[in-house]
C-alpha cells in the first residue's frame, strides 16, 4: 500500500503539471471505487486547480468551486500524461487539462478513491485524522498525552490516523528500531523520554523517503514511471533473518496487527 512518503511524492510529481491549469473535462470510466465517484466531480469542469495539497493519505486538488480528494489505495497511482496517449487497463478516471495533459488514476484493485468537498466544507474522511508528522503539531508530548493508559503496542500505536496520519507500517518498523524501542511494549509504558528520542526520527524517516522518492513497492511509481529509492536503505522492513546493522544479530519477525514486524531482539527494548 502507498503509504504518506509515496503518496507526498505522488502530489510533487504532478502539482507542476496541473496546478494553475484549467480543468477542461472529468472522464469517469468506472465509477465503482472505494466509494462511488460522487456526480459533483464533474463540478470541476471549468475550473483552474488553484492549489495541490496533500491531507495524511489523501491528495487535494482544490478549486474555487470546490476539492476533488483523491486516494490510491491499495495499488493506485497517479501519471501525467498527454491526452491522446492510449488508455492502460484499470485507467478509471482522467482530468483533462487546457494545457493538453490528462492526470490518470490507474488502480488495479479498485481500493482507491475520488470523492467531492465544496467550499468550507470538511469532507468525513478528514474528522478523526490526527496531526500531520511532518508538522510542529506533532510532538513528543502529544505522543506521551496520547498513550497514557494505553495497552496498545507502540507500534500500532504510532500506526493509528488518529494519533498521527501517514505513519505506516514500513516507516514505522524502521522508526522504532532507530530510536530501540521494541515493536511490542506497550504505549502507555513508553516515557516520555523515549518519545522525545522517537518523535524526530519518524520526522528524519518520512522526510528522507520522500527526499529519494518514496519506497519502492511492487505496485508503486512515481507519476513519471521511476520507482522509488529508500527501499534500499531499509534497516529492518522486509529483512528477517538477516543480520542487524548494528549489532549484527539475528532480525526476528512477528505480526503486530495483522501486519509483518521486523526488529532486533538486542537492539529494541
Amino acid at each position: 500500500m502507498p503509504e504518506l512518503p509515496e503518496v507526498e511524492v505522488s502530489r510533487l510529481g504532478i502539482e507542476p503539471h496541473i496546478k494553475h491549469q484549467n480543468v477542461s473535462k472529468v472522464i469517469v470510466h468506472q465509477r465503482q471505487l472505494r466509494w462511488p465517484v460522487p456526480e459533483q466531480i464533474s463540478l470541476l469542469e471549468g475550473q483552474v486547480i488553484s492549489a495541490v495539497k496533500r491531507r495524511a493519505k489523501y491528495l487535494l486538488l482544490e478549486s474555487p468551486l470546490g476539492t476533488a480528494i483523491l486516494h490510491l489505495g491499495m495499488s493506485g497511482n497517479l501519471r501525467v500524461v498527454a491526452q491522446d496517449t492510449p488508455l492502460k487497463k484499470h485507467d478509471h478516471i482522467e482530468f483533462h487539462f487546457a494545457n493538453g495533459l490528462a492526470l490518470r488514476l490507474n488502480d488495479p484493485r479498485r481500493f482507491g478513491a475520488c470523492l467531492w468537498q465544496g467550499v468550507s466544507e470538511e469532507h468525513s474522511v478528514f474528522a478523526k485524522l490526527g496531526p500531520e508528522p511532518l508538522t510542529e503539531a506533532f510532538t513528543a508530548e502529544h505522543l506521551y498525552a496520547a498513550s497514557r493508559g494505553k495497552k496498545v503496542a507502540i507500534k500500532q500505536f504510532i500506526m493509528d490516523n488518529q494519533v498521527v496520519v501517514g505513519v505506516g507500517n514500513i516507516y514505522a518498523n524502521e522508526s522504532l528500531f532507530k530510536a530501540g524501542i521494541h515493536p511490542k511494549r506497550e504505549a502507555g509504558k513508553v516515557s516520555l523520554h523515549r518519545y522525545e528520542r522517537l518523535t524526530p526520527i519518524i520526522k528524519e524517516t518520512l522526510a528522507s523517503a520522500i527526499k529519494q522518492g518514496g519506497t519502492t513497492l511492487k505496485d508503486f511509481a512515481q507519476s513519471d514511471g521511476k520507482p522509488g529509492y529508500f527501499a534500499q536503505e531499509l534497516l529492518v522492513y522486509g529483512r528477517k533473518g538477516e543480520s542487524c546493522v548494528s549489532c549484527e544479530t539475528t532480525l526476528k519477525e512477528i505480526r503486530l496487527g495483522q501486519r509483518s514486524t521486523v526488529y532486533c531482539p538486542q537492539c529494541q527494548r
